[in-house]
């Protein structure tokens, strides 16, 4: 293919309908991630919040790890009324986004320090619509287009949800400088109107799947099937193999994730400069990297891409320690971030269309639940105990421990590859006999 051909290729991947949808619905999806991480982390320590207490707070995000366990009702209950109106799809993603919205009005309404138990309670609520939200959303988008255009999909939606961490990273920490906290929480609320109106007009996409005749067949269907298929698709070895490199590949920017806002803040900077470098200059980074990823993808595949991107991401982790050398250095911390940001939105790509392609479309938002639940579990453990391995190291030792975290999913990839390979030459010899 000639290099005018690519460039034609591309343009026409990222530029379909469904594309763009996706890149409402990225960012619909980004939206609450930081507003129950690394955003919250800063104002529970401006709420002089003790700093192993926010570590714990991370486990608010366990929603994500455990979405599996209800995503076999967004795979097959129809909501009374919304389905029939909107279709299965949509009807779950209007029911999560308005559920979303009031939970985050909730936070508002309450100030952490005067009510923290209540405070935490409506941000469980925010992660398990989130969560919920995310189970529709992956379905949506890997019933929506074939398996060769999941990259490109993967980009748009790493660009809307990129463009939400600006909006619930920068755009808060600034808002909440100059009109407080709450205030911040409730206009990033409104901005689910944007989603919540796509949702309403984006078309429902082709249902890969039959109706159970009884309750018996529809608890073996929706609930056993999709683990039970992929458990005899891949087979014992290979089955857990996958899960268990699903289950670290993503620990090492999770990790340090929680601290990575109160560390901007010990080393002298303000929250408007860490909006500016952190979270404008480094979103945009990360964006070049998820459209890198995408390119990527569409050229390489996710397979071939994996090592390589999975070694940047654990390899920036090493980066921070400069921050620790070079205090209160504006040119130094916009280092660490390009270095972090970029290989963070390249491997998130990636890593959207290797899960995609695991996925059998007679499950998609379960099969995918369970994926995508597992690559932010082990994270999310070992993230709420990041408060006590600052304390116990120190930054320094706290970040070169994150690095080290990602060698085991590495290694365990060179051991899965070949497995994986194998498998899918049995597969194309099988199918055309089918």
């Amino acid at each position: 293919m000639s290099p005018l051909a690519r460039v034609r290729e591309l343009a026409h991947a990222f530029t379909q309908p469904s594309a763009l949808t996706l890149f409402f619905f990225g960012f619909s999806s980004g939206l609450p991630f930081l507003l129950i991480g690394g955003t919250l982390s800063g104002w529970l320590q401006q709420a002089h919040i003790a700093l192993d207490a926010i570590g714990l707070v991370s486990y608010l995000g366990l929603s994500y790890s455990f979405k599996f366990l209800w995503s076999p009702a967004v795979d097959r209950v129809r909501l009374p009324w919304l389905a029939r109106l909107l279709g299965q799809r949509r009807s779950w993603l209007l029911l999560a986004q308005c559920v979303l919205a009031l939970a985050l009005l909730g936070m508002a309404a309450v100030q952490p320090q005067r009510d923290f138990g209540l405070f935490l309670l409506f941000g469980a609520l925010v992660a398990f619509a989130g969560a919920t939200q995310d189970t529709a959303i992956d379905a949506y988008r890997i019933e929506i287009a074939p398996p060769e255009l999941q990259g490109t999909l993967a980009s748009t939606y790493v660009l809307g949800y990129r463009i939400a961490l600006i909006a619930s990273g920068a755009v808060v920490l600034i808002l909440a400088q100059h009109i407080g906290w709450s205030a911040a929480y409730r206009i990033m609320a409104a901005l689910l109107l944007v989603p919540i109106l796509t949702v309403l007009l984006v078309r429902e996409p082709t249902q890969h799947r039959a109706r159970a005749r009884d309750l018996r067949s529809a608890l073996q269907d929706s609930v056993i099937g999709p683990f039970r298929q992929f458990y005899t698709h891949y087979g014992r070895r290979l089955a857990l193999l996958l899960l268990g490199f699903i289950l670290l590949f993503q620990v090492s920017g999770q990790m340090l994730a929680p601290m990575a806002l109160p560390f901007y803040l010990a080393s002298g900077f303000k929250l408007e400069q860490i909006a500016e470098i952190s979270k404008i200059y480094g979103v945009a980074v990360s964006l070049l990297g998820a459209f890198a990823g995408g390119a990527v993808v569409l050229r390489w595949g996710a397979e071939r891409s994996m090592p390589w991107v999975l070694a940047a991401a654990a390899a920036s982790n090493l980066l921070f320690p400069l921050m620790s050398l070079h205090p209160g250095s504006l040119p130094v911390f916009a280092l660490v971030i390009l270095g972090d940001n970029f290989s963070g939105g390249l491997l998130g790509t990636v890593a959207i269309a290797f899960l995609s392609d695991l996925t059998d479309h007679r499950y998609t938002a379960t099969q995918y639940a369970l994926y995508s639940s597992l690559t932010v579990l082990g994270g999310r453990l070992l993230a709420g105990l990041s408060g006590f391995a600052v304390a116990g190291l120190g930054y320094t030792g706290f970040f070169v421990l994150t690095a080290l975290t990602g060698v085991p999913a590495l290694l365990l990839w060179f051991a899965l590859r070949p497995a994986l390979w194998r498998h899918r030459e049995v597969a194309a010899r099988i199918a055309p006999a089918e």
